[in-house]
């Protein structure tokens, strides 16, 4: 007799579906709003092992000005079968040449990135708020899905850490602390039939909010991957199971929150840079963001468009990826950084979420948001913006808003100086499910 599982999780065997059936009918589980699946094929799980096999063997690195040999034939093809790349002119050899695109060209056609050739079967599209809250369709596929798994293996290799998963296991529980999102109990072909959960720590999503510790002890998962926000409040739980490690991604992660958390729960605290359109991009190292994929290829920008020398900051733009629906050609990713190397290794250095934002002080001084960013090192901040309004006023917005505020205030007042004026509050976070906070704004 098949069931929806059978659909959901074309390799499920008997061990998975009655770990799927145990996580979602414990007495502590919460209200789950997805029923999860995992659509490998047996030829797809092979396809990824492949790509883990090439991630484990393949050097990542080019020299600057000198982009890596796979370019220009991923270029070519892209020329080739993809809609939306077939708009420009007849591709120049000099690949800094070739058109930049962004997000908006995405949100607008998402349809126009999938090559040609590709079939449709098992298509899937992901819907991200993004950090502006507007809508984005992203066209994926199972295949590309497990692939997110193995470039996180890869980086937790890096630290020491591993995610064996296993038969009976919870390797990953990921965890959310937001208004609303999908949640859900997965089981993994790629992780032998592991499982993962997503959950939202939101107090309102359990029948008691003390469930929320006791289900998390229950899954004793390998792994926890979240954000600094739902971290934070993970430090709150009582649990009496540790991970091996926590993947943080999605928002800037403050060396003090980080430091807190290695010494609560006793293991390793990965950094990853990751976009929804991308997936993991480069993890944290000693000296700055390390890739994690030999086929992404990283650019710095000027705003003109130029290509910004070694240690000169400017807007990241990728290219490549894993995710064969979506190939990318110089895509401005809105973030920005500088690139230094160590050889050949690329290193993606500091690193800053949206557009540089230059404040004013109290004398006039102009003080970049790296300024502030390095000022705020010290405090276990998970969330935070920081806006100047037209008449110099600053507004800080914290999360959590229980902290040391008079040493934040000395701090950022040393930095813009003792006349200005400074508030601060608890951060609103009542905007749209998913939604992240910009943390540098002001009125122009």
């Amino acid at each position: 007799m098949h069931t929806d599982d059978d659909w959901l999780f074309p390799l499920l065997d008997d061990t998975g579906r009655q770990l799927l059936k145990t996580l979602r009918e414990d007495p502590y589980a919460p209200r789950y709003t997805h029923p999860g699946c995992d659509r490998l094929s047996a030829a797809g799980l092979a396809r990824v092992r492949a790509f883990e096999n090439e991630i484990k063997t393949t050097p990542i690195g080019w020299q600057p000005g000198s982009p890596p040999a796979w370019l220009h034939e991923f270029a070519r093809k892209c020329f080739s079968e993809v809609p939306f790349y077939r708009q420009y002119a007849r591709p120049s050899a000099d690949f800094s040449a070739i058109p930049t695109c962004e997000r908006a060209d995405l949100g607008r056609e998402p349809w126009s990135f999938v090559p040609d050739p590709l079939p449709l079967d098992d298509m899937a599209v992901y819907q991200s708020s993004g950090t502006t809250g507007h809508p984005l369709n992203i066209l994926t596929h199972p295949e590309p899905l497990a692939c997110y798994l193995v470039l996180i293996r890869a980086a937790l290799a890096r630290q020491g850490a591993a995610l064996p998963g296993g038969p009976g296991r919870v390797a990953i529980a990921q965890i959310c602390f937001q208004k609303s999102t999908w949640t859900y109990v997965s089981i993994s072909a790629l992780l032998d039939q592991a499982a993962l959960v997503k959950l939202n720590l939101s107090p309102a999503e359990w029948r008691d909010p003390d469930d929320r510790g006791r289900y998390l002890d229950a899954c004793d998962p390998q792994i926890y991957t979240g954000d600094p926000l739902s971290f934070s409040e993970l430090l709150r739980l009582s649990l009496r199971t540790h991970p091996q490690a926590l993947v943080s991604t999605s928002m800037a992660l403050s060396p003090a929150l980080r430091a807190q958390l290695e010494a609560h729960f006793g293991c390793p605290v990965i950094d990853i840079y990751s976009m929804n359109e991308t997936g993991p991009i480069a993890a944290a190292g000693p000296d700055g963001f390390e890739l994690l994929h030999p086929r992404l290829f990283v650019e710095i920008l000027r705003p003109d468009g130029s290509t910004c020398a070694p240690c000169e900051r400017g807007e990241i733009v990728v290219s490549g990826g894993f995710n064969p629906f979506l190939p990318l050609l110089r895509y401005r990713t809105g973030d920005y950084a500088s690139l230094r190397y160590h050889g050949r290794q690329p290193i993606i250095c500091e690193l800053e979420g949206r557009p540089p934002v230059v404040f004013q002080g109290a004398n006039g001084k102009a003080i970049n948001n790296v300024d502030v960013s390095n000022t705020l090192k010290p405090f276990a901040l998970a969330q935070f913006n920081l806006h100047q309004s037209a008449n110099g006023a600053l507004r800080l917005g914290i999360q959590p808003a229980v902290i040391d505020e008079p040493g934040l205030r000395r701090a950022l007042l040393g930095l813009f100086g003792d006349q200005q004026t400074l508030t601060i509050e608890p951060l609103d976070t009542t905007g749209a499910p998913g939604e992240k906070v910009i943390q540098y704004t002001q009125e122009i």
